[in-house]
């Protein structure tokens, strides 16, 4: 097992923090066992015959909120202090963490302040003020989320609930990878590879770990929107480095600045590589998982299985367990994925 340090240095804090461990995405498996969806680890005899191997999807888009990162919300604030509790709680995301936040508030009794870029999909908005969350919006291309973030929780008392940069954000998302390890056994496959979308690397980090500890000889795939490929580029490189603030992508679920500093020292010694994909592919497997496999999916939880349709990936004779992320696509996004499917 390549060595983990035992600690990350926060550069805005400036306080290090402990690196999470395979043990402590067990811990975080037995504390959610009764809060999150075991959500299935699904198998197209078509899409296998389509790509000549055997290709699972973990569709995560069947969580509670429709995506993973409720795992790591619920690990968070479960274990809050009750003076934490009494305070209230503040996170930041373009959606998918907004929602697993208010939402994992919401069965904790706290409150909730949630900051969101004001063209996050309507849906995502709209899910997270249905959950009780005060929702704050921003310009995510004029303004900092941290900066607008960490203001209001300096003012109100809030206790901050980040994306990634959280020991146990990244365990709670490492049980998504422990499930599938056991899924995979259940299904008498041994997995040759794992395949998942990268953004500020939570998701990655955490089930990294676990499958090092118990699937060492599996090989760990990111997958990022061609535009926004900075862990690709920071893996190149032997340092974190940023995106160009003009990019663009309708993968909203996968875009941030740079690779968390904490999920980095995972990310950086046990990941095998980064694939990219298009917003051209990332339709393409919109339409796929909806065709093949009945589920919806949206943009950039659908990067990992884009990387894996386009041929990115050796697939021939082999077992490939691809994690399709998120479903909060808008209805627009969908028709948009199924209509170009067609052209």
């Amino acid at each position: 097992m390549p060595h983990l340090p035992r600690t990350a240095h926060d550069p805005v804090t400036g306080v290090d923090v402990a690196v999470p461990t395979a043990d402590d995405v067990v811990e975080a498996a037995r504390r959610l066992q009764h809060e999150v969806v075991r959500t299935p680890l699904l198998e197209s005899p078509r899409l296998n015959d389509r790509l000549g191997g055997r290709i699972l999807i973990k569709a995560e888009s069947l969580q509670r909120v429709g995506a993973f990162k409720f795992r790591g919300a619920v690990n968070r604030i479960s274990q809050l202090t009750e003076a934490e509790r009494a305070r209230g709680v503040l996170a930041f995301s373009s959606g998918n963490h907004a929602q697993a936040v208010a939402h994992a508030a919401e069965r904790f009794g706290v409150s909730a302040v949630i900051v969101m870029p004001e063209d996050a999909p309507a849906i995502k908005i709209r899910n997270t003020r249905g959950y009780g969350a005060e929702v704050v919006l921003y310009d995510r291309y004029t303004q900092d989320r941290e900066e607008v973030g960490r203001a209001i929780a300096d003012d109100r008392g809030l206790v901050i609930v980040p994306p990634f940069n959280d020991p146990h954000i990244v365990a709670g998302q490492g049980t998504l990878g422990l499930e599938v390890i056991e899924q995979a056994a259940e299904m008498d496959a041994e997995l040759d590879a794992f395949v998942v979308c990268t953004s500020g690397g939570g998701l990655t980090a955490g089930c990294a770990l676990i499958l090092d500890a118990r699937s060492p000889g599996t090989e760990i795939w990111g997958v990022e929107p061609v535009d926004f490929d900075d862990t690709r580029r920071s893996l190149e490189a032997g340092e974190r480095l940023r995106n160009d603030p003009d990019a663009r992508s309708i993968c909203d679920a996968v875009q941030t600045e740079t690779p968390g500093w904490l999920t980095w020292e995972i990310n950086r010694r046990l990941m095998t590589g980064v694939l990219t994909a298009t917003d051209d592919q990332a339709l393409q497997a919109m339409a796929v998982a909806m065709e093949e496999l009945k589920i919806v999916v949206e943009p950039g939880g659908a990067v990992a299985l884009a990387a894996v349709l386009s041929g990115q990936l050796p697939v021939e004779g082999r077992t490939i367990a691809v994690v399709c992320s998120g479903g909060n696509a808008d209805p627009a996004m969908l028709a948009r994925a199924l209509t170009h499917s067609l052209e």
